[in-house]
């Protein structure tokens, strides 16, 4: 790894600058203490704020007005694929990625192109997952890190390319999605590849230099802690992958982490509770020492990867007060740890989709014990399990409103899986690292009760009182949801995720949808809100792809119909009607 740090890739971009508008101010350079208390009129990072809410304190649009709710504007990205990466809005000026290493600079009240930077990828290279989660912004800088594993410093007001480097190899199908953490002078990644035998990581590098300041693995080499959880040098190319942004609390300085599923799937051959896969981990943002973990899944044998980075949030559970980290899990469990001090202690766990697969947690360590015969594996034969693959909740982010008090999460229930007998696997540079034929994967989701009985709901949004381990409401779709969720101060909760193209308001308090709209494809985009001259807007990409497609068949499959969802991306921007 250190010889791919030396060079400086040169690559061939595309800057396609175009006027700034007389309206548009200044930039506003980010600081990190913009970034600790970001103004409500901005949506300075991917959640929001460092806790990973999705929370705008904006109140114009509320409850009682959103059916009044408008289209402001629209933006054709000109790619097709998943548009997942949240509009980031920093005094007027908007940044959203796209599929294709795109960077797109917008004034924000207008949609006005301000200038776009396109990344030349390589062109025999395999996207496994063709998709991008959104930029940082950190001093006068927006940064990127791309497909091809590489990470961009750009000026934010010309789109002109400062530095870029080499993160990771996508010859050895390295791959970067996420959007970059910044924080204290640092610019953080992970890498996706969990699939192709990568030994998961977060580098940080110096925001004005480029330059790698730390890499933590997260897979645990002999003599390490938790090295013993390896035999030999399985740890090598065990997965544990980075592919969503982490949360950070300034008080501790600690980042937190979600990492991805161990590999190859089969476990035979990683005995061990391989960490730290599946699990939660606080790295100290200065040095990238592993200060604690938590792990959900060990030993994992479902594919879950945990790598949404718990919601930071300091609330009261059944009476006590807790500095508390929240992920609601792949594993289909709503997990509330204790991050006070420099440890993650277990508090409760709550089931929150059906689960036939973990059979008890241990009340005290919060170690689950798995039911057997639902654990796939060599011998076995078909195994049915229950969440699926994708999971009770797949990477699309929940949603806290301190309003409110709930927690959003946006859910799949009455969904499982099957996998076959394993098949043998040794890893190869650029190949897949999985242990199950690709087909049996891709056709792998079974309903709950049996073949002929397919249920009435799959997707949900609900919402949970973190003070009782209650949950308040469920709105229940009659397909899958795959939609990230923002909820704001005007007591609403938005979300798309569903093969019908719609984007909704909901009402946070009861669940009553208040408001819809049909957009050109499907929103599996991270929606965000802002403010220009005092107006609040409501900004989302529409654009249906990558996994969102695939359980799409896998669902169509069982029905024995296709749905077809239109492809292509756009901007989506509404405000209130005057």
């Amino acid at each position: 790894m250190k010889g791919l740090m030396k060079g400086i890739a040169v690559c061939a971009v595309a800057v396609l600058p175009a006027a700034v508008s007389a309206a548009l101010g200044d930039y506003a350079p980010v600081t990190d203490a913009r970034l600790k208390n970001p103004e409500a009129a901005n949506w300075l990072q991917y959640r929001g704020n460092y806790s990973g809410w999705g929370y705008s304190p904006l109140s114009q649009i509320t409850d009682q007005n959103v059916g009044k709710l408008q289209l402001a504007w629209a933006f054709a990205t000109g790619q097709k694929e998943g548009h997942q990466s949240p509009p980031i809005v920093n005094n007027g000026y908007m940044f959203v990625t796209t599929p294709g290493a795109q960077v797109i600079a917008l004034e924000a009240k207008t949609g006005k192109e301000l200038w776009r930077y396109k990344k030349e990828l390589p062109g025999e290279m395999l996207q496994l997952h063709p998709t991008n989660r959104g930029v940082a912004l950190y001093g006068d800088k927006v940064y990127v890190a791309t497909i091809d594993a590489h990470l961009v410093a750009l000026d934010a007001k010309t789109g002109k390319e400062v530095w870029i480097k080499q993160v990771g190899d996508w010859k050895a199908l390295q791959y970067i999605t996420l959007a970059p953490l910044a924080a204290k002078g640092k610019i953080m990644v992970g890498s996706s590849g969990g699939e192709t035998g990568v030994r998961g990581f977060v580098a940080a590098f110096d925001a004005e230099t480029g330059n790698e300041a730390w890499r933590t693995y997260t897979t645990a080499a002999p003599g390490e802690p938790g090295g013993d959880t390896w035999p030999g040098e399985t740890y090598k190319n065990g997965g544990g992958s980075i592919w969503i942004t982490g949360s950070y609390d300034p008080d501790t300085n600690l980042a937190y982490w979600g990492t991805g599923n161990p590999a190859p799937w089969p476990t035979e051959g990683r005995k061990g509770d391989n960490l730290y896969t599946g699990a939660t981990i606080a790295l100290d943002v200065d040095t990238g020492a592993l200060k604690t973990y938590f792990q959900y899944n060990p030993n994992d044998a479902w594919d879950w990867d945990e790598v949404s980075a718990p919601l930071l949030i300091d609330t009261e559970v059944k009476g006590k007060k807790v500095k508390a980290a929240v992920h609601a899990g792949r594993n289909g469990y709503l997990w509330v740890l204790d991050r006070t001090g420099q440890k993650l202690n277990f508090v409760d766990a709550y089931p929150f989709v059906n689960n036939n697969t973990i059979k008890s947690i241990d009340p005290k360590t919060g170690r689950p014990t798995f039911a057997d015969e639902h654990r796939p594996g060599l011998g076995k034969g078909d195994v049915h399990f229950c969440p699926s693959l994708w999971g009770g909740k797949d990477w699309f982010p929940e949603a806290y409103n301190p309003k409110t008090g709930l927690l959003y999460v946006p859910a799949n229930n009455n969904l499982c899986a099957e996998l076959p007998e394993p098949e043998p696997t040794k890893y190869k540079k650029g190949d897949l690292y999985i242990g199950y034929p690709i087909e049996a994967i891709l056709t792998g989701l079974r309903w709950a009760k049996g073949a002929k009985d397919a249920p009435k709901t799959m997707g949900e949004v609900q919402a949970w009182d973190l003070k009782t381990g209650k949950q308040v409401w469920t709105h229940k779709y009659p397909t899958f949801n795959w939609g990230p969720l923002l909820t704001t101060g005007g007591n609403l909760v938005f979300g798309g995720g569903t093969n019908d193209r719609m984007f909704r308001a909901f009402n946070a308090s009861t669940g009553k949808v208040l408001w819809e709209t049909a957009t050109p494809s499907g929103v599996t985009g991270v929606p965000t809100s802002f403010e220009v001259d005092g107006e609040q807007y409501i900004a989302v990409q529409s654009g249906w792809g990558v996994d969102a497609q695939r359980m799409q068949g896998g669902v169509d499959r069982l029905l024995g119909y296709q749905t077809v969802v239109p492809q292509g991306g756009t901007v989506m921007v509404y405000k209130l009607t005057k």
